[in-house]
């Protein structure tokens, strides 16, 4: 498993560092060079030669002796409603996807990816097909951010949302939200950010017990166990009265609202029992409810549902005194959207298999 420490022995790759773990592996010295290049990163700097208050001698150095970034973006898809999504390579070889959402206010969203592919196997997601290839590393996390960040300027949020689950790599992710937070670089605030789980109860706790306290999206898609077990592998070993438990304790313990999200599957889970299943798991929780009407995948034997069903759906929660929204649906043109992420990927693996 690769990470930032054994990714590049001999080259180290600063988008994974603090400023002062840059002066202490580099050898800096004053140490205020470190906070400056540390700057520079958060700023997108794509070359130490662009760092120019930097001594000419150091820049020239740290070519040497650094890697300022071990990914290159190698395809830019753009959807008609604004969507950009972003195929980057990795040092390896391998690839992951990296979307920028945008929404009706126009605030940007970058949802970025933890994993090459998923081991969750989720039946209705595209990157569950993928099957899991290993960890990014804190690099490789915060370097999406600054790829959607140089094709579309400033971004508001940040999204664990992409491929893989974040709570089976909590520590490149912790990390990465380190760098992307910290004032002296990027400055992104943490109220920005929501890290979104398959259902990974103690990864729950593990956040809420030592941090960082962002927000919480739950992807729960039904509260009906034996539909559960067969739509998402992980409640067979994170069943829904102990994730509902976890989720309580977020939110007492953090003070922030938890995100339950449904991705609907027409005449799966959109009837009324499970309307009533989901009623009573979330009544007593403090919980905000997404519903997301699924994204076609062309390899899987689900339907989308219709606007009616997912009306008709909310309706009943919102009777129940739940709080719905039903998402916009953006970048299914491009392969973008919820759940079907690792489309461009795909591709590219097999393109390479048929040369």
């Amino acid at each position: 498993m690769m990470t930032d420490e054994t990714q590049s022995a001999e080259k180290p790759t600063l988008t994974g560092l603090l400023a002062d773990e840059i002066t202490e592996r580099m050898g800096i010295t004053p140490a205020f060079r470190g906070r400056q290049i540390f700057a520079w990163i958060g700023k997108g700097a794509e070359s130490f030669a662009a760092m120019t208050n930097l001594p000419a001698a150091l820049r020239e150095e740290l070519a040497g002796k650094a890697l300022l970034r071990s990914t290159t973006v190698s395809k830019v898809l753009t959807d008609r409603d604004g969507t950009i999504k972003l195929q980057v390579m990795l040092a390896d070889g391998r690839a992951v996807e990296t979307v920028l959402l945008t929404d009706r206010d126009g605030r940007k969203t970058a949802c970025v990816s933890s994993q090459a592919g998923c081991a969750m196997r989720c039946a209705f997601c595209q990157t569950g097909q993928l099957g899991f290839a290993r960890n990014l590393t804190a690099a490789e996390i915060v370097e999406q951010f600054l790829h959607l960040e140089k094709h579309a300027g400033t971004l508001d949020n940040i999204v664990f949302m992409g491929m893989g689950e974040p709570m089976t790599n909590l520590p490149a992710v912790r990390k990465a939200i380190a760098v992307l937070t910290d004032k002296d670089g990027r400055g992104l605030s943490a109220r920005r950010i929501t890290l979104s789980t398959s259902g990974i109860i103690a990864g729950i706790y593990d956040l809420a017990d030592n941090g960082p306290h962002v927000r919480l999206a739950v992807s729960l898609t039904t509260a009906d166990a034996d539909l559960r077990e067969k739509l998402m592998p992980v409640e067979k070993t994170n069943p829904l009265p102990d994730l509902r438990e976890a989720i309580g304790y977020y939110a007492r313990k953090t003070g922030r609202r938890v995100t339950l999200e449904a991705a609907l599957l027409h005449g799966t889970n959109t009837g009324d029992q499970s309307a009533r299943n989901l009623i009573a798991f979330a009544q007593g929780l403090d919980v905000h409810v997404n519903l997301i009407p699924w994204n076609p995948v062309e390899t899987l034997a689900f339907a989308e549902p219709t606007a009616a069903e997912c009306r008709h759906f909310a309706a009943q929660l919102q009777r129940a005194g739940l709080n719905v929204t039903v998402r916009m649906r953006r970048g299914r043109e491009i392969g973008g959207a919820c759940g079907q992420l690792g489309k461009t990927v795909a591709d590219t693996i097999a393109a390479d298999e048929n040369r």
